[in-house]
């Protein structure tokens, strides 16, 4: 007989409710964050730390250049992560847009340290991005490319976005006081953290 303590379990694909809620979740989770590092005058990473600094330099709504900013991923997506992964990610991308646009009518902080904001708004982005990766999703841009990466050459997806991240996160040293600029940082490292422990390769990989 099989050693069922040793022997791994088939695969079952998530339902279309599943997908549903978990993108409703994932998304949900990563506007929270989102709140956390713009109260604190934080900068995100990926796509949407790019968004934050074409706001900051032309004043075009967050939301609006979050939604183009992806739009020239959903190639790459559609050519190697397949119909349902670019669906089920434009779907997530446009709800971010909207719900980052309309936020400020839900949830408003009074206050919040900057270290506190950037760690707990990691670790909160982090987990919503895990989230939708094990729904075989993504928030678009770097999120695709380091799922890409990780299933063509193995590379964690949470390193690879680290690494973008901290790039982004130092272009605005340009416009941001360096200490904003750490904090960041520190928001970025925690929030890929959550990524690099919890999302690799031959783990829990959502169909």
């Amino acid at each position: 007989m099989p050693n069922t303590a040793t022997t791994p379990l088939a695969s079952v694909p998530h339902s279309t409710l599943e997908d549903a809620l978990a993108l409703l979740c994932g998304v949900l989770l990563i506007s929270i964050g989102v709140a956390f590092f713009t109260t604190a005058g934080l900068l995100t990473g990926g796509t949407a730390g790019l968004a934050f600094l074409l706001h900051y330099a032309t004043g075009v709504g967050f939301g609006k250049a979050f939604f183009v900013l992806n739009l020239p991923f959903y190639w790459l997506a559609l050519r190697k992560m397949g119909r349902a992964f670019t669906l089920k990610t434009f779907i997530a991308v446009a709800m971010l847009s909207l719900l980052t646009e309309l936020q400020r009518q839900f949830l408003q902080f009074a206050s919040l340290q900057p270290l506190y904001a950037a760690i707990a708004g990691g670790i909160i982005t982090g987990t919503g991005f895990l989230v939708l990766f094990r729904h075989r999703s993504s928030l678009g841009g770097v999120g695709i490319l380091a799922l890409y990466l990780q299933d063509r050459y193995g590379w964690r997806a949470g390193k690879v976005q680290m690494t973008v991240d901290c790039c982004i996160v130092l272009l605005a040293l340009w416009s941001m006081p360096i200490s904003q600029v750490a904090y960041s940082i520190v928001g970025a490292v925690a929030l890929n953290l959550v990524l690099a422990i919890n999302h690799r390769p031959g783990r829990y990989m959502g169909q």
